[in-house]
């Protein structure tokens, strides 16, 4: 339960137990990303649920205010830091390096996270018209199996906080996810399209950005929630 408390501590602000941990048992907290995606999704959906008392976007708004909140915006930092040196991706490696250390967010990082908000809102408010509750429990859970597989698929991208992780999920770790993966499709078929997400994102990142960091983790889980929402309706409409 240690590696759940670390992992919780990591990738959210909700309070848990002050805890020291080695190196080695910080990395193999990535083991419970998914889960934590699970305790995400348990907020978010029971916001949307409340909000959607009054009515789908007061429930929209109030399921993404929690999702910022409860994560601290660190997943969409990343997906700024990445959007800003992929705009700087067509001048030369150094100045995309640069371009992820600099703290200050640029022109790319501001659009980038105001669409991803737009679109999240958008799609949260569509799903909870059709009171599509557990999809949007669902979605965080699935999103955040996605750095297990690049952790291990994608070149370090340089010697940071992701390349730690590289060696820490075990071979268990991905049969135990996939088969929870699979469950998971049973209450919200179109979790199924999460493998070629995964592809798909991990394949952009090695041709525009070189390999995995931990900006392209947390990029990776933003447009992973997004894409899979995006599915969940496609279903629900073609359904």
């Amino acid at each position: 339960m240690k590696g759940l408390i670390v992992a919780i501590q990591f990738l959210t602000r909700l309070p848990t137990p002050r805890i020291t941990v080695s190196g080695d048992e910080f990395a193999a907290s990535m083991r419970w990303f998914p889960a934590v995606g699970l305790i995400v999704g348990v907020l978010v959906a029971g916001a949307g649920w409340a909000g959607a008392r009054i009515d789908p976007w007061t429930g929209a708004l109030a399921a993404l205010i929690i999702w910022v909140a409860v994560t601290g915006a660190l997943h969409l930092d990343g997906l700024g830091d990445i959007a800003d040196a992929s705009g700087a991706a067509h001048k030369d490696r150094k100045k995309l390096l640069a371009a992820l250390g600099d703290p200050h967010s640029g022109s790319f990082a501001v659009v980038t996270i105001g669409l991803q908000l737009i679109a999240k809102l958008v799609l949260l408010h569509a799903l909870i018209e059709r009171d599509a509750f557990v999809t949007a429990l669902l979605v965080p859970f699935a999103a955040r199996i996605g750095p297990l597989i690049w952790s291990r698929t994608l070149p370090d991208l340089h010697a940071g906080l992701g390349s730690r992780f590289r060696h820490a999920v075990r071979p268990v770790d991905f049969a135990a996810w996939a088969l929870l993966l699979v469950t998971a499709a049973w209450a919200s078929p179109s979790l199924l399209a999460a493998p070629l997400v995964f592809l798909v994102w991990g394949w952009w990142l090695l041709r525009r950005i070189g390999g995995i960091s931990g900006d392209g983790h947390g990029a990776g889980i933003e447009i992973g929630e997004s894409l899979l929402l995006a599915a969940a309706l496609l279903w629900a409409h073609l359904a």
